[in-house]
């Protein structure tokens, strides 16, 4: 039998970015999957506060230099990875200077959600859908955690419900609060 393949999406991951405790848990979560005998992606946001240098992030051309349609604009992908090196797991950053080289996540100073937070989540949905697609791995699973990445599943049922890559794919939706 093969090796059960999941893909988790998140928005935060510890080490490279802890907002809250649910960074740890996705952390812990993939790691003891892995360890269990899974085949694990995971996928966040590259939120300008996340220091590339300090966590060895580097672009992954192969991987980068499609466009993602975000209303009627497109804007190009560029995807970046580190590893966590106490967890052997590899982690993909979805990036895009308009939308996450800002110096704050989800909200600015004022502690007040980002104008464009919509427009943000559909490219990292899509983002993460299509360098799924082009690393041609085929989950098994599509864990998405938390409201940044809710469209996913939406769009494995629609957009992406015909691609090979996700045609067996199922979603779980987790909500942490």
């Amino acid at each position: 039998m093969s090796k059960l393949r999941i893909l988790y999406a998140a928005t935060e991951i510890d080490p490279f970015l802890q907002t809250t405790k649910v960074a740890e848990l996705l952390r812990r979560l993939p790691a003891a999957m892995q360890e269990a005998g899974a085949e694990i992606r995971i996928f966040v946001p590259r939120f300008g506060i996340i220091n590339e240098r300090k966590n060895r992030l580097h672009e992954v051309v192969r991987l980068s230099g499609i466009n993602i349609a975000v209303g009627d604009d497109e804007k190009p992908l560029v995807i970046k990875v580190a590893s966590i090196p106490t967890a052997k797991l590899q982690v993909y950053f979805i990036d895009n200077e308009d939308y996450f080289h800002r110096k704050s996540a989800l909200v600015d100073k004022n502690d007040k959600f980002h104008a464009d937070n919509d427009e943000r989540a559909i490219f990292f949905c899509k983002g993460v859908l299509e360098t799924v697609k082009k690393l041609g791995w085929s989950p098994d699973i599509v864990h998405c955690n938390d409201w940044m990445t809710s469209l996913i599943p939406l769009y494995l049922k629609t957009t992406y419900k015909k691609d090979p890559v996700f045609k067996d794919a199922k979603s779980v939706f987790t909500v942490y609060s």
